[in-house]
């Protein structure tokens, strides 16, 4: 059986979108399923728009969502002398001939064609001059077949037929020498024995284009599959108006990277109502015949349901060491750096059943670290009053005599004081809390104590007792 070799093979022209991932994402799936070859290229020959930082993005991008490639990242614009050779040979084999149109010419015949209700392709004027020795300035075209159809058997539409007569003569390469996307993309494909082009639909019509190409370079033609589009909200196009779109910017919002993968493979592709899968299961599972022919509606909330879900059930270290760049960017680094791992993992079990981002995270966590929490002033104000002194003091001593936390001991200490008292739990419960993260809501109270430690929480109680003195 022939290996499976397939590309993600983006433009750098920006930051890497949502649409993108989830192309890459299918195409390696795909790859690792079958055991075959997942390929990185950059096509950056249109040199007004592409840039070394869009191609970092891309890189960091694919990086952050955990898509390893096993070979590239090739850059078409250190391959032009490959482009060149293949188009002097369909010059050579006549499938390719020079024209010498100028571009004012080209653009009033295309305005003519349109005037008069027909396809704006090009007229075919030069395609029987045999030009031998073309001027400077001439493009070399590609001879399209004139007659019969192209059948496309789409992994995910299925049979698709394209009338030749429509077919236009492609420039292969331009006056300036430079490929163009549909002539380059073709040679790269063939010499990369790529075996399955899928991407998304908005280049169904460059297929046809292509495909006669590969034929008449002697090329085998890989299969082709075409990913129907990602809509926001209101059914159009997936776009900045429905929120962020770069990968990297789920990552800055708090996101995990397998959360992101997880929701960017439900989002146009089914395995029963299973909602939530390991990258295992999604390799194991992965099929064409269940990806979705219609467009995919992106869902925020769905995303963050997601999200809460993996922050829950994921190992606490991996979700503690995502969290770290936030934590630092919330002005915690030097926090951060004297604690260790370890208790970084034990606060995000703390906390993890009420964070659904890691920004969320950060907020929760943000009283554990230092000596003291600062104090939100209502929650002081309304828990942290004079009338509370003498009991907190009273706790104070009970666990003053303990020589170490025990979450059982403490507990039954407070309950008995609690007992003793004649009061309700959440009467002591409430103020210590305060005193101990600065707020009224958090994890459970001993909780609390253990990921603080015996001295910091009996340093805190005191503080607590210190600001309610003063009311």
């Amino acid at each position: 059986m022939t290996e499976v070799r397939v590309r993600f093979a983006p433009s750098p022209t920006g930051f890497l979108h949502i649409g993108g991932v989830r192309t890459a994402l299918f195409n390696w799936l795909f790859a690792r399923q079958q055991q075959g070859t997942f390929i990185l290229r950059i096509e950056d020959t249109d040199q007004s728009r592409s840039t070394d930082e869009s191609i970092q993005a891309i890189i960091e991008g694919m990086k952050w969502v955990g898509l390893d490639w096993d070979e590239g990242p090739f850059r078409q614009t250190e391959r032009m002398d490959l482009y060149r050779g293949h188009a002097m040979k369909l010059l050579e084999t006549g499938h390719a001939y020079w024209c010498v149109c100028k571009v004012e010419e080209l653009e009033a015949r295309r305005k003519e064609a349109e005037a008069k209700g027909l396809s704006p392709r090009y007229d075919g004027r030069c395609r029987q001059l045999q030009i031998v020795n073309p001027p400077a300035d001439a493009a070399l075209r590609f001879k399209a077949p004139q007659e019969g159809h192209i059948i496309v058997d789409d992994l995910i539409k299925g049979t698709i037929t394209f009338d030749n007569s429509a077919a236009d003569d492609l420039i292969i390469l331009r006056s300036n020498g430079y490929p163009t996307y549909n002539f380059s993309v073709v040679v790269d494909d063939a010499l990369m024995r790529i075996t399955h082009v899928v991407r998304g639909d908005d280049h169904l019509t460059n297929t046809p284009r292509q495909i006669p190409i590969f034929e008449a370079l002697g090329f085998a033609v890989p299969r082709f599959g075409h990913l129907p589009m990602i809509l926001g909200s209101d059914k159009t196009r997936l776009s900045k108006r429905h929120g962020a779109t770069s990968i990297m910017a789920y990552k800055d919002m708090g996101y995990l990277p397998d959360a992101m993968v997880n929701y960017l493979v439900r989002l146009g592709w089914s395995h029963g109502d299973q909602e939530l899968f390991t990258r295992k299961e999604l390799i194991e599972k992965f099929s064409w015949n269940h990806v979705q022919t219609s467009a995919a509606v992106f869902n925020p909330d769905k995303l963050v349901w997601i999200n809460a879900e993996y922050i829950k059930t994921s190992p606490p270290s991996s979700v503690a060491q995502a969290l770290v760049p936030l934590l630092e960017q919330a002005g915690l680094k030097h926090e951060v750096e004297a604690v260790s791992e370890e208790w970084l993992a034990q606060l995000v079990v703390l906390v993890k059943e009420r964070a659904k981002t890691l920004v969320d995270m950060v907020e929760w966590v943000k009283p554990y670290f230092g000596q003291v929490a600062p104090f939100e002033e209502e929650a002081a104000k309304k828990f942290l009053t004079p009338a509370m002194v003498p009991l907190l003091q009273k706790l104070v001593t009970r666990f003053e005599a303990f020589p170490s936390f025990s979450k059982h001991t403490w507990e039954e200490s407070f309950k008995k004081l609690v007992e003793e008292e004649g009061i309700k739990m959440g009467a002591l419960a409430q103020p210590v809390r305060v005193a101990l993260t600065g707020r009224t809501a958090s994890p459970g109270l001993f909780e609390v104590m253990e990921v603080l430690g015996r001295e910091r929480t009996l340093f805190r109680l005191r503080k607590g007792i210190e600001r309610a003195s003063i009311g």
